[in-house]
């Protein structure tokens, strides 16, 4: 297998989509070093994950801590973050100066940051993963900020793919997926949104973190694939 005896660091590894990521590669050989701010966090997804499985904290706001991580990580195969807010539907006047440097502080700025510190070490050796989503591609009020954050994120692997080549750089663009993110929702209210957007998809479900998490495994293994972004949304943006 591609991953076999690779090293695969997941910032944002310790739940979710990244801790399905984490999983999935750990299933085709790999270490995964998963990272996240709390350190009971990392506990909890290393006690899910094969033994060998590493784990970290990381302040993403912090270079020190962010070369720290790295340090720890390298050498680094495969670079994959899925660390992000939880998401909510933000209409414009809830969309203050503050709120919007929140959600790009960790969705995009903690990307780079982590892509930077870990180029400038020289510690990846194959391929950077990035997560952004098809909110660039369906419009919807009150998604001003996921939408803008996606469409930054397929502009930036475009840009990296060049920059740090032959290292490759691509992001997976989820739909609407049963995730942690959407924990700022009640529980009926998650619900609801799953079936009624069931209702309309075409393969007829919402995405799980495992289907999506093959798509990650794709843009690792795939060799020949680089500055894209792979839609993994069950063809919402064709209905």
């Amino acid at each position: 297998m591609a991953l076999d005896g690779t090293r695969v660091l997941v910032v944002g590894g310790t739940s979710g989509l990244g801790l399905s990521v984490a999983a999935a590669a750990a299933e085709r050989g790999a270490t995964p070093i998963v990272a996240s701010r709390r350190q009971e966090s990392v506990d909890r997804a290393l006690g899910t994950l094969p033994s060998g499985a590493l784990g970290a904290t990381v302040d993403l706001t912090d270079p020190d801590s962010i070369d720290r991580l790295i340090g720890y990580a390298a050498p680094i195969d495969h670079l994959v973050y899925t660390a992000g807010e939880p998401l909510r539907i933000t209409m414009m006047p809830d969309l203050t100066p503050d709120t919007v440097r929140r959600f790009w502080e960790t969705r995009f700025v903690g990307a780079l940051s982590v892509i930077r510190a870990a180029s400038m070490a020289g510690a990846i050796r194959a391929s950077v993963v990035l997560t952004g989503g098809n909110a660039s591609q369906r419009s919807a009020p009150g998604w001003a900020l996921g939408a803008s954050v996606c469409g930054a994120i397929e502009a930036l692997v475009r840009q990296l793919a060049l920059e740090l080549a032959p290292i490759r750089v691509n992001a997976v663009a989820p739909g609407i997926t049963r995730s942690p993110l959407w924990s700022g929702m009640s529980p009926d209210q998650e619900e609801a949104m799953y079936a009624d957007l069931a209702s309309r998809l075409p393969v007829g479900r919402v995405g799980e973190p495992s289907d999506v998490a093959l798509s990650y495994i794709y843009a690792m293994e795939q060799r020949m694939t680089t500055g894209t972004s792979i839609l993994v949304d069950g063809g919402a943006v064709l209905v």
